[in-house]
């Protein structure tokens, strides 16, 4: 297991409260002698987890996990699945009632079988009470019709990078901010043989990101408020008809690609322009720092609303029902999010994780590289992923179903019409709404 070079610990100074491995066990000794939430004897803990991007997160992450081991006995196994194969493997488990203990996945996939989530809400109250409260996305991700079910462990933000010097030969400045100046830019783009490219398959992380940022930002929703059907709009259709509009300025391909197909095109030369994690450029620090000085990171336009409608990744964090250790996974959550923890391992994640408590803000990780700015901003801009209505089994059902992505697939690749693809869209949801 690597360690975090002494520099890099001791940057945030006091804040960090973390000067080496030694430190952490130390201080989880302490912990663990005040922790209410006290393992069960005998317990171990199995936890998947997503596949992580950045490996210095995943080291950070696991000496984490080990510090936790030595100071309480709970031996802790990790295991990792693609982002598009968490869901379904976490959706087994809570049917079967056999498995992990815990799951780190993604979005609102615990709203998917509520009653399966052992409640954390002494866990949220402490950590929220600690560490300035939740912010709204983090806490709309972990409570189901008001009862927390998850711990929101962090955000991804998934935002446009872009290579500068296809920009400025594109005849840009400055990223443009507004739809207009976006689709001239990738017009422009294609144009100069410098194309860009966006996830229209289903890619869990970067096609829903994109999508509803594209529905959103146009004024256009999959249900109200109060959960109320309202896809069936004219800003729906000018929302896919922009959307098409893009896609005619894509690369080939982008209908079968999955959460890590444009960083391999990005990479390698042959992508200019796409949305994703800070994980191209820290990639591109190691092994294409040519890339990694052409390019740089931008939020989404924002449309008429005047307000960001950005759709970011969120990693809640779910014990089952089912565990034998109910105690000891709430003392493991409590402790990857104490302030020893998590400023170091955000650090370490180089900016592809974002926070979901108030006091972490003002992590050194954003701004000791400007071109990481934004994506510590992830958590602040985004919308759940009901986008006007509160996280639910419906909302998290059709999430997972890619009805809003594959509504745009099939317009854009000409499986249906503009009228027949919304009316797909719609069916599913009624359907799904109906069920749930």
């Amino acid at each position: 297991m690597t360690t975090l070079d002494r520099r890099t610990l001791l940057k945030g100074g006091a804040a960090l409260g973390l000067a080496s491995a030694a430190g952490l066990d130390g201080f989880a000794r302490a912990w663990a002698q005040e922790n209410q939430w006290k393992p069960e004897q005998g317990a171990s803990l199995k936890l998947l987890r997503w596949k992580r991007f950045i490996p210095s997160e995943d080291e950070a992450f696991m000496r984490l996990v080990d510090a936790f081991t030595k100071a309480t006995g709970v031996p802790v196994s990790v295991t990792s699945e693609s982002f598009d194969d968490i869901q379904p493997k976490a959706s087994v488990a809570a049917n079967t009632g056999q498995g992990p203990d815990m799951v780190w996945g993604l979005y609102s996939f615990p709203a998917l079988f509520p009653s399966k989530c052992l409640k954390v809400g002494d866990v949220a109250d402490y950590l929220g009470k600690k560490y300035g409260g939740w912010l709204p996305a983090a806490e709309a991700y972990g409570k189901v019709k008001g009862e927390w079910i998850a711990i929101p462990m962090a955000f991804n933000g998934g935002y446009l990078n872009y290579r500068i010097s296809a920009m400025n030969k594109a005849g840009f400045t400055k990223f443009p901010e507004d739809h207009e100046g976006f689709l001239e830019l990738c017009r422009a783009m294609k144009k100069n043989n410098t194309p860009a490219g966006f996830a229209l398959g289903h890619a869990t992380g970067d096609a829903n990101s994109w999508i509803h940022w594209a529905l959103w930002s146009h004024g256009a929703y999959l249900v109200d408020a109060n959960e109320k059907i309202i896809i069936n709009s004219p800003e729906t259709a000018k929302a896919l008809d922009y959307v098409k509009a893009l896609y005619e300025t894509f690369v080939p391909g982008t209908v079968s690609w999955n959460d890590s197909s444009n960083n391999k095109a990005f990479l390698s030369g042959d992508l200019y322009l796409t949305n994703n994690g800070i994980s191209i450029y820290a990639a591109a620090k190691n092994d294409r720092k040519d890339i990694a000085a052409d390019m740089d990171h931008a939020a989404y336009p924002v449309g008429k609303s005047g307000k960001p409608t950005e759709f970011q990744l969120a990693f809640p964090i779910l014990a089952y029902t089912y565990t034998k250790a109910p105690n000891a996974c709430k003392a493991f959550m409590a402790f990857a999010l104490e302030a020893q923890n998590y400023n170091a391992w955000l650090e370490a994640a180089q900016g592809y994780l974002c926070h979901p408590l108030q006091a972490y803000s003002n992590n050194p990780i954003w701004t000791a590289d400007p071109k990481n700015k934004v994506f510590g901003e992830a958590s602040t801009r985004t919308l759940a992923a009901g986008g006007l209505a509160p996280v639910s089994e419906k909302v998290a059902a059709v999430l997972a179903d890619f009805v809003v992505v594959d509504m745009f697939a099939s317009y854009c690749t000409g499986r249906e019409d503009q009228k027949g693809a919304i009316k797909t869209a719609e069916r599913q949801a009624q359907r799904i709404f109906r069920s749930a």
